[in-house]
């Protein structure tokens, strides 16, 4: 990520506090819809990411285009074309980290929005058909997004249901694992957490779990949820990725290592 990306997105993640109680699930929602209408248009975007034209130009230019829209997802997107990004596509996600921030400020308490990404993401990723029935280019962005519907409907919140069916629909490029990885890590970020994979060869106890978030959370300085994911190859012992950072100290690594060693 660029530096102007950096200062680009902290000034609308700013926007979006101050904003506080005026935004919804609606601003989230509509965020995402402007992405996707942004990002279907080379021009468009091409305009809008441009540096050179004119600020209040745009912002009327917004105005005109999303009048539909409500008061806050317009100074959202009047803050995020206002200011320089280090390409176009970084300008597209930014307004999609921006959208799901706003979705998971919508979220009712108690709500674990990056629980359920993960549920969905395990089922998808154990069903060959399914991950393609909701990846495919073949299929058009509104028929996806209701197949997901139907498939969460009373098994997600609809934070959760509206972040899901908004991704599948504009992927850029991105397979469903890493939409919804991506997502969940943005929601608990605003929550001003992290989230943790981790990989066993069975199933660990909920107590265990619970030491697991503690000690992470004291590694990493904040607060951690814990995925877990089970995977017998890995034969004991267990991995740990938050973010880009992998520990790794499963029994399969550890016999490689010693294999490689051998070798040598």
């Amino acid at each position: 990520m660029g530096s102007m990306t950096r200062e680009a997105l902290a000034g609308a993640r700013d926007v979006l506090s101050d904003l506080g109680g005026a935004v919804d699930l609606a601003t989230g929602e509509q965020l995402l819809d402007a992405g996707r209408i942004i990002g279907s248009s080379s021009k468009l975007l091409a305009y809008l990411a441009d540096p050179a034209e004119d600020v209040t130009g745009k912002k009327a230019f917004i105005d005109r285009v999303f009048h539909a829209f409500n008061e806050s997802t317009r100074a959202l997107l009047t803050t995020i074309v206002g200011t320089r990004w280090s390409s176009h596509t970084d300008l597209l996600a930014g307004v999609e980290e921006i959208g799901i921030r706003a979705i998971a400020l919508s979220a009712a308490p108690g709500v674990s929005i990056e629980g359920e990404l993960f549920s969905f993401g395990e089922v998808v990723s154990s069903d060959a058909n399914l991950e393609l029935a909701v990846g495919t280019k073949l299929s058009d962005g509104p028929a996806k997004s209701a197949l997901v519907g139907r498939l969460l409907d009373g098994k997600a919140s609809q934070a959760t249901i509206s972040i899901i069916s908004q991704l599948v629909q504009q992927p850029r490029g991105r397979r469903i694992g890493e939409l919804l990885r991506n997502a969940a890590a943005i929601v608990a970020d605003q929550a001003n957490g992290l989230v943790a994979i981790v990989t066993t060869a069975a199933p660990i106890a909920p107590a265990q779990i619970t030491r697991l978030e503690r000690s992470l959370a004291k590694q990493f300085g904040r607060s951690l949820t814990v995925n877990q994911v089970i995977d017998p190859a890995i034969l004991g012992g267990l991995r740990v990725q938050v973010g880009d950072e992998v520990i790794d100290g499963s029994v399969s690594t550890r016999l490689a290592d010693l294999r490689l060693q051998l070798a040598g």
